[in-house]
This record gives C-alpha cells, sequence and structure tokens, in this order.
C-alpha cells in the first residue's frame, strides 16, 4: 500500500478491502457491464477533506497495472507505482475495465464530489486538448452518493473533481474489474 495525502494505492493486499471487492453484491453488479466474470484488480482510497483538499482536472483513466513489460501498439508509456508496472492502454484494453466507486461518506455538492460527462466513454482515447474540447461541447453532471452507494464508471469516460468547500469529508474507495486478467497473449492485469 502507497499513502499520499489524496489516499492510499495498492489496496488489494489489505485483506478487508480484497473481501469488500469480492463481495457477492459488488460483483453482481461488476458483471452487468462485464459480462460472466468480474475480477477484482485495483483498488485506491480516494480521500478528500478540509484537511486533504485538492482538485482535479477533466481527465480519463488511462494507466493499467501490469504484471510485464511488452511492446505492443498502443501501448505506453511505461512506468511503475506501487511496485507494479503500469502503462497508458488502448480504448480495447480499457473497454474491459469497470470501475465501482463504493462512497464511505456521503458525497455531496459541496465535497468535491465526482463530476462526469455522460457518454464520454464511447469517444475512445482523447489528447488533452481532446478532453478539453469534449468538455466544452458537453454538460457535466454531479455524480452525488449517499454513504455505502456505489458510482459505476468506465476509465474512459471525461470526469473530474472540485476541492472540498464544506467540512464533510469525502472518501471512496475505487475497485476495478475486468472480466479477465489476461487482455490478451502477454498481456495480464497485476492485482494491486
Amino acid at each position: 500500500m502507497q499513502r499520499s495525502r489524496a489516499g492510499a494505492r495498492g489496496l488489494m493486499s489489505n485483506p478487508a478491502v480484497a473481501a469488500l471487492a469480492a463481495d457477492a453484491r459488488l460483483i453482481a453488479i461488476a458483471r452487468k457491464f462485464l459480462g460472466r466474470d468480474a475480477t477484482p484488480f485495483r483498488a485506491t482510497l480516494f480521500e478528500k477533506s478540509t484537511r486533504t483538499n485538492w482538485l482535479i482536472p477533466w481527465h480519463q483513466d488511462r494507466a493499467l497495472p501490469l504484471t510485464s513489460s511488452f511492446d505492443a501498439p498502443g501501448w505506453g508509456p511505461w512506468s511503475e507505482k506501487v511496485g507494479a508496472l503500469r502503462a497508458h492502454a488502448p480504448a480495447w484494453a480499457l473497454s474491459r475495465v469497470v470501475a465501482l466507486r463504493v462512497h464511505l461518506d456521503a458525497s455531496t455538492a459541496g465535497n468535491g464530489p465526482l463530476r462526469v460527462i455522460p457518454g464520454s466513454h464511447t469517444a475512445g482515447v482523447l489528447t488533452d486538448d481532446g478532453i478539453l474540447d469534449y468538455v466544452s461541447k458537453n454538460a457535466p453532471i454531479q455524480c452525488l452518493a449517499v454513504h455505502g452507494g456505489v458510482v459505476v464508471m468506465r476509465p474512459l469516460l471525461i470526469h473530474s473533481s472540485s476541492k472540498v468547500k464544506s467540512a464533510d469529508p469525502r472518501r471512496v474507495l475505487h475497485i476495478e474489474y475486468t472480466g479477465s486478467l489476461d487482455l490478451g497473449p502477454g498481456i495480464r492485469l497485476a492485482i494491486v
């Protein structure tokens, strides 16, 4: 696990997080988007409060953790985070992933909620300028949720969040699932 001001990464090694990720209710939600199989492979805690306040600009989640490096079109650049190799992935690989955001606190308009551009995940992998152009032409929505609520999103969904404006904290456990850890010959997701 790697802890930062914004939360913690690499939480699949935590027994409590792994148990929650494997909970039949979350698996059932993930299967609605992935099909017959849903395997959790990455868990991240996001934590916002007046003490740990940060802004996230509009972006897509394009990097995946992998067990080994390889040379294939659409993959890269490569980096390492939380002891796992990571590479920006092509749209076809990212389309095989869904994230379930479990709200440990209620997400309100005042505590920096997730904002998304609905349907933007179908636009494929965009450049930073392409993301800003897409945002300028489409209206965002706030994803508000009750304590214990779950928000589902695809990695390529354009999203952001503002700073906290209230005293209410916002903690979210972001768990990513795939139908198979093996995305193709020699391409395997790492569990982090």
